[in-house]
């Protein structure tokens, strides 16, 4: 379901076109990996974020990721600068809160916005502080005319399913593609992986074993 989330909204909303340059959050997870690396395969330059020196590294040797940035990192706004120069074509959302913000400040004429999740605000129990900030964001996507488009993978199934088997089966067989799985064992621990999996202790898809067998 991760790989096919990736690949439906990136391909569908975000259709990366070759030399463009596509920003996700959360990047180190099973659907933002899989985004930066279909990316990459269709030609564009990946930019991961994530939280932490390991996950970043992890991106650009393991997931072969263009450039990482952490948004952990005080300097973050400066590095995500950085890393984007020629500004960002599609932003694959994960996650929302001040990683958004930057990332929106860079966005390019025309750019498009898949929205899969929005995590920085799940556990929020009342509206955020400061101003109203949506006229901001409204006027920022009327002047740089971009298409933001929430969307949950099934609606998708019957349009790129097949694609997306046949495509993502070949792309992981010649290493095109790579994975992770961050594995806990034990049902009793599940509520706790899934604390862990809001506040980004997990590093790849989160499964939980139940058994040996």
């Amino acid at each position: 379901m991760p790989g096919f989330t990736a690949y439906a909204g990136l391909l569908e909303i975000g259709k990366p076109q070759a030399g463009e340059t596509v920003v996700v959050a959360a990047a180190t997870g099973p659907v933002g990996s899989a985004v930066g690396q279909i990316a990459r395969i269709k030609g564009a330059r990946a930019v991961g974020i994530a939280g932490g020196p390991d996950k970043c590294r992890a991106l650009t040797e393991e997931f072969g990721f263009d450039v990482a940035v952490d948004h952990r990192s005080p300097t973050f706004a400066a590095d995500l600068k950085a890393a984007v120069p020629d500004g960002i074509d599609v932003y694959f959302e994960n996650v929302g809160g001040h990683v958004a913000t930057e990332v929106f400040k860079r966005m390019n004429l025309y750019g498009r916005v898949p929205v899969c999740g929005l995590v920085a605000s799940y556990n929020a129990t009342s509206a955020p502080e400061g101003p109203d900030r949506l006229p901001g964001f409204m006027g920022l996507v009327l002047r740089q005319s971009l298409t933001v488009r929430g969307f949950i993978q099934g609606e998708f199934t019957k349009s790129h399913g097949r694609d997306f088997v046949r495509e993502m089966s070949g792309w992981v067989a010649d290493g095109s593609v790579r994975y992770r799985e961050d594995v806990v064992r034990g049902l009793e621990n599940a509520p706790e992986a899934f604390r862990g999996l809001l506040t980004g202790r997990n590093f790849g898809k989160l499964v939980i074993q139940v058994s040996d067998e």
